[in-house]
This record gives C-alpha cells, sequence and structure tokens, in this order.
C-alpha cells in the first residue's frame, strides 16, 4: 500500500490560450471575467505566458485576489542549449511556480538533445525554479521513442505530460496501446510534474469526449493520468501541489464546422475535465 503524503494538493489549472475566445457567445470574455469565471468554477491557477510589462501589475493583483497559482509557458519556445537564465530568473521574480518548456526542435535528436536538454535542466536548477519538459509533436519530444531516451538518460528530466501527441503520432484508437507503448508511456508517467488534459482518438489531437465524459478514449487517458499522479505522489514533498492544466486549444486546434464555427464547447469541456481531474486524485489518496 502506498504511503500518502499530507498536505498534497491537486492544483487544477487552466491554460490561459485555452480561455482564448470564450465569452457569452456574442463577446469575449475581458480578463477580469475570465478570472470570475475560473474561481466561480472552482480552478485553483493558470498556465499562462510570462506578461508584458505594462500587465505585470494587472496580473499580479488578480492572481492574489483570487489566490490563483501561476505557471509559465516558456514564450518564445526555447532550443535544447540556449542560455534561459535570464528568463527563469523573470519567472521566479514574477512568482511562477513552475516553467513548462516546449524545447525546439524535432530535428535535434540523440546525444545533442540530451546535452541540450542537461543545460535547460541545470540552469533552472541553479535559479531554484521547477522545470517541466512538455511531451508534444514539433519538438525535440517529437516521439515516443526517443523521450523515453531522455528520460533514461537524464534522470533529473521532469515532464508534462500530454500523451494526445503521442496517441495521434502512433494512430492509437478506442483499442488502446499495445503492450510496446504502454511500457514506453510507463517509463514518461514515472516522470510525471504536470499533465496537460486533452484526450485524441489517434487521428485528432483534441476530441470532444462528451457531456459526462463517455468518450471510450477517456477510459484510457484516466488511467494513464491516474498513473501520472501516483508516480509524482511517491516522489513529492510535504505541502507540494501537482499541476493538473485543462488545455483545450481554440481554433485551429479545435475541430471546426465548415462554417468555422468550433463543434465542442471549450469551457463546458474543460468543466468536465476538471471533475476527472478531481476523482483521479481522490481515487488516487484513497489507496
Amino acid at each position: 500500500m502506498m504511503t500518502v503524503k499530507r498536505n498534497l494538493r491537486l492544483d487544477v489549472q487552466q491554460s490561459w490560450w485555452a480561455m482564448s475566445g470564450l465569452g457569452d457567445g456574442e463577446t469575449e470574455w475581458s480578463m477580469e471575467q475570465k478570472f470570475e469565471k475560473l474561481a466561480e468554477a472552482g480552478f485553483t491557477g493558470i498556465l499562462g505566458r510570462l506578461p508584458q510589462v505594462e500587465e505585470v501589475d494587472k496580473w499580479h493583483r488578480l492572481l492574489q485576489e483570487y489566490s490563483f497559482s501561476f505557471g509559465v509557458q516558456m514564450a518564445p519556445f526555447p532550443r535544447a542549449g540556449d542560455d534561459i537564465t535570464s528568463f527563469l530568473q523573470r519567472a521566479k521574480q514574477f512568482g511562477a511556480r513552475y516553467i513548462n518548456a516546449q524545447v525546439l526542435d524535432q530535428y535535434t535528436v540523440g546525444a545533442e538533445a540530451i546535452s541540450g536538454l542537461k543545460g535547460l535542466i541545470q540552469q533552472a536548477e541553479e535559479v531554484g525554479i521547477p522545470f517541466f519538459v512538455e511531451t508534444h509533436r514539433g519538438r525535440v519530444t517529437q516521439d515516443l521513442l526517443r523521450t523515453a531516451e531522455y528520460v533514461q538518460a537524464l534522470p533529473k528530466l521532469r515532464l508534462t505530460n500530454d500523451l494526445s501527441h503521442y496517441i495521434v503520432g502512433s494512430a492509437i484508437g478506442e483499442e488502446g496501446a499495445d503492450p510496446v507503448t504502454e511500457d514506453l508511456f510507463a517509463k514518461l508517467l514515472q516522470r510525471t510534474s504536470s499533465i496537460h488534459a486533452r484526450v485524441s482518438n489517434g487521428n485528432q489531437v483534441q476530441v470532444d469526449i462528451g457531456e459526462h465524459g463517455e468518450h471510450p478514449m477517456v477510459v484510457h487517458f484516466a488511467r494513464w493520468w491516474r498513473e501520472g499522479m501516483s508516480s509524482w505522489v511517491q516522489t513529492a514533498g510535504e505541502g507540494d501541489a501537482f499541476p493538473f492544466v485543462c488545455e483545450l486549444g481554440p481554433v485551429s486546434y479545435a475541430v471546426v464546422r465548415q462554417d468555422g464555427k468550433e463543434i465542442s464547447n471549450r469551457w463546458e469541456q474543460a468543466l468536465v475535465f476538471k471533475k476527472i481531474a478531481e476523482e483521479l486524485w481522490h481515487a488516487v489518496h484513497s489507496h
């Protein structure tokens, strides 16, 4: 039986990118309205980009008013081997709890990628801010095999696991993943420090999972997410928080009709993902 530490928390964050275009059907919500909606729905934080200088005070005020955590999505995306110390220092000074990084590029492989990632990790360690590499297509984490190789080579590599990209890359459908893929997923999930919630059906990277999460792929994703949470709990320190980020992208991530309108209600879907996260967290803590 796993001994669960006290004071560990689930931090259900919403991607600020995922709030793009959301509103009352006619007008997009203002920044203040978006914060209010997130608070009313029970979200506890936001993953967004480091604000421009002129917006820092406004962001600080709203984050403090709603007691939201804030994770920073690195922008522009860093390349393996870049000097990112200045960015990391600014993010830490702003109050970011962690850095989420999509690392370029997909043509950097093997020893060069490993060395470059090691340099990024070391810089974050020196600055003193948690640094998570996001599993993503078109990045140094382009495919499952090479990312598993990085995990094996870099003991300090921590991941934001977004498995939707690998589900598309491997064309995994409702029947689920084969044993080789499951074994590779397990290697990645052991390094989970955050999860980006999006469900793929093996063809589209982002699908509507239904009003109650009844899409058949949800069973698979929920199992992987729970495994990632369980792995994190085993290595987390007292009082740590686990960022589970609802990250449903706007057009053109979202599937659209011929008229350009999204077929899905992204806000309502985010609430479904939030509920799934809370149920999984409860399950992890009850065993």
